[in-house]
């Protein structure tokens, strides 16, 4: 379950609308067999209960890791598969956790209408966004080792890669502000720290500029 609602927060405007009720959900499962009940605390944290409907108790087998058989099996799936509808129709993706990040993200929401893509299921932290109509990419947004832009340190810190001209790119990188492209072609990508070094309205022109690149 954990794997499930990782990186992921809740959307109580969505909750109504999926079944929740005071943020409880109660649905049945395995032919109605079981009675499968989710509960959203006041910290959003999420819970479950299943209780085996004719006897009234609880059922922890699906949640053995090392307990395995058919029926045991078809349990956990069906388990599984309410839990990936609550997920994927209540929350949203929380990933990114610097407040940069978080803006910018809204930045390109409201002004293009384009959220943010995780294409990599390997890399969960990474993400892209890019032109409806070209579908070419125009920042990326990325967890790295600070050891990967040059420093000693290898704390991990969020980026943004975006586009520019390579003479621009020329002006721009200073290895302290302003860094060659992570990962990204370094004559046409640069990067920036998002915390706070590079002032926020500064990378939204940074945005438009790569937004506008054909």
């Amino acid at each position: 379950m954990n794997d499930i609602f990782k990186n992921k927060k809740v959307n109580l405007k969505k909750l109504a609308d999926f079944g929740f009720v005071d943020n409880i959900y109660k649905t049945e499962i395995m032919n109605g067999e079981f009675i499968l009940t989710v509960k959203i605390d006041k910290n959003y944290s999420i819970s479950t209960e299943l209780v085996e409907k004719d006897s009234g108790e609880s059922y922890t087998l699906h949640l053995v890791e090392y307990v395995q058989g058919s029926f045991v099996g078809k349990v956990k799936e069906e388990y599984e598969k309410v839990l990936l509808s609550v997920a994927e129709n209540c929350f949203e993706n929380d990933v990114f956790k610097y407040e940069y990040s978080k803006l910018v993200i809204k930045y390109a929401k409201e002004k293009y209408g384009d959220d943010v893509e995780y294409l990599w299921e390997k890399f969960p932290d990474n993400a892209v966004c890019r032109r409806k109509d070209n579908k070419k990419w125009y920042f990326a947004i990325l967890t790295v080792g600070k050891d990967k832009l040059g420093f000693e340190s290898k704390e991990k810190v969020e980026v943004i890669d975006l586009r520019a001209t390579a003479e621009e790119i020329d002006k721009l990188v200073d290895n302290k502000k302003y860094f060659r492209g992570y990962h990204m072609n370094k004559k046409h990508w640069f990067t920036i720290i998002l915390d706070g070094s590079v002032p926020i309205d500064e990378i939204y022109e940074r945005i438009d500029k790569s937004y506008k690149l054909k």
